[in-house]
């Protein structure tokens, strides 16, 4: 296994052999330039080296192409002579492999499905998925709030939509507790999950809920699996992606043991596409990002950035990336050419090139690497040529997948989704005996009056006589009498409390 993964080396001109060394692994890292200058390649050769010292590997497929992974290269592939090649130059002796892989995705189309519940989720990462201001965002914190004080489990969107039901129902008296919760809110924020319903995010959440513990093990052979999530389709709903993507990064902090600093990461999660991350993020937002990096390696996990600059990452957290790869920046515009310039500046300088001119120029497979040395020292930038995968490059066929699928120790766990008893049957459940209540203190009510009624109009015996003189009162008296019962009866009744409160109330504002 040696000391670490070897990630290339070169000729004349180019480095000595650049290592990644395990014990720094998790000291996080970045991978960035611009498109189609090795990034993917790069990626699937730090997946192979950790899986084959037994580290777990959690990353995302955006092109759909890192499913290769799963079968080993072949000397029938079209860039066989040119890897061969590479490996000599570099001193790599090249033999094909193939890595134990776990395929999910979101959509439970080209993988297992993976899901999370609502109330897993929390309020600040479902604000910014779905894009809330700060008033809607703490109107859902009082929805989140009043499902926990009732015991109303969340676990999909219909629980989540059927809590706001209730909440935009009683939202004057939530209002004098918990301050102004606007219906208004509520309904923006009702908009909001429709739109996420209809970008396939329904599929996300709901159970059985993703146990973390499936995505960090190794294979019969010791190997680590190396979980592939599938995001060629999720890359049309940005949000979704990368609000997923933090969730995991957030409960794979709040559920791992501390370990201190281990000789090898316990898992390593790439996270590809990095920008969407921080593209239009509130503060909140981009402060947790910042917050679980720097302290989920004492978890033993590293994380890598992978993204076109390295100014798509925020300064604060680009610098807890020790270990960088740094393919190819085009600078063809102002714009361009300040990137590249700060890219230069984020590394340890060496004397014998200019970064900024060496990042311009390498080609592709080839990349401006900085590993961390003993201690933890960043290393002097050097120009490395990137060394072959031994698993295949490019996609597996779709029976390919599905074979693994199959065989797969997840197969059969999370493919049926449960729907247990939760917030919405909960509420429509106290909905319908509020009505029963209701429509039976009413029927009460009608057969009291219809009693009375009755008894007033001398149908039901009283158990007294009735005196002759009754039925010679004058008219004024008779009218009087059943005026005086008439306004008795309304005093009695719903109008006649409305009067009453309504009485009082002058009473009490006129003093």
């Amino acid at each position: 296994m040696g000391d670490g993964i070897f990630i290339g080396g070169g000729g004349p001109g180019y480095s000595d052999p650049q290592t990644l060394q395990y014990q720094y692994a998790n000291r996080h890292g970045l991978i960035a330039g611009a498109t189609g200058t090795g990034k993917t390649v790069t990626l699937q050769i730090l997946a192979e080296g950790f899986s084959a010292a037994g580290v777990p590997v959690f990353l995302s497929d955006v092109k759909g192409d890192l499913s290769g992974l799963a079968k080993a290269g072949s000397e029938t592939f079209k860039l066989h002579e040119a890897f061969t090649k590479r490996a000599n130059t570099i001193g790599l002796d090249l033999t094909y492999d193939s890595f134990p892989v776990t395929f999910w995705d979101l959509l439970g189309e080209q993988g297992h499905p993976i899901r999370t519940t609502v109330a897993e989720m929390g309020p600040l990462l479902l604000s910014s998925l779905l894009g809330l201001s700060e008033a809607q965002e703490g109107v859902l914190n009082v929805a989140f709030r009043v499902a926990d004080e009732e015991g109303l489990p969340l676990l999909d969107l219909e629980d989540l939509q059927a809590l706001l039901v209730w909440v935009g129902q009683n939202a004057r008296d939530l209002s004098l507790r918990y301050g102004n919760v606007a219906t208004s809110s509520v309904g923006a924020i009702q908009r909001q999950l429709l739109v996420l319903e209809n970008q396939g995010g329904a599929g996300l959440f709901g159970e059985p809920a993703l146990d973390l513990h499936d995505m960090i093990h190794t294979g019969a052979d010791g190997r680590g699996r190396i979980n592939i999530l599938a995001s060629d389709r999720l890359m049309a709903s940005p949000k979704l992606y990368a609000t997923f993507l933090l969730w995991l990064l957030s409960e794979l902090f709040e559920e791992l043991p501390e370990v201190g600093n281990p000789d090898k990461p316990k898992l390593v999660f790439f996270f590809d596409e990095a920008h969407l991350l921080f593209d239009d993020a509130p503060k909140a937002l981009v402060d947790k990002v910042e917050q679980v990096a720097r302290l989920i390696r004492s978890k033993g996990v590293g994380v890598y950035f992978i993204t076109q600059h390295p100014a798509d990452v925020p300064e604060d957290v680009l610098g807890q990336l020790g270990n960088r790869v740094q393919h190819a920046l085009r600078a063809f515009t102002a714009n361009d050419q300040k990137a590249l310039k700060q890219a230069a500046q984020t590394y340890r300088p060496n004397p014998d090139f200019d970064t900024a001119e060496a990042i311009r120029e390498v080609g592709t497979g080839e990349a401006v690497t900085s590993m961390l040395l003993d201690k933890g020292v960043p290393g002097i930038v050097e120009r490395t040529l990137i060394r072959p995968p031994s698993s295949q490059l490019g996609p597996i066929t779709v029976d390919e997948r599905a074979a693994i699928m199959a065989a797969s120790p997840m197969a059969g766990k999370y493919d049926a989704r449960l729907d247990r008893e939760s917030a919405a049957e909960m509420l429509a459940k106290r909905a319908d005996e509020a009505a029963k209540a209701a429509a039976e203190a009413e029927a009460e009510e009608e057969r009291l009056e219809q009693e009375e009624r009755e008894f007033r109009k001398a149908r039901r015996y009283s158990g007294r006589k009735v005196s002759r003189s009754t039925s010679r009162r004058s008219t004024t008296e008779s009218w009087g009498g059943a005026l005086a019962s008439a306004v008795t009866k309304e005093l009695k009744g719903t109008t006649g409390r409305r009067i009453v409160r309504g009485i009082l109330g002058g009473l009490f504002r006129g003093r």
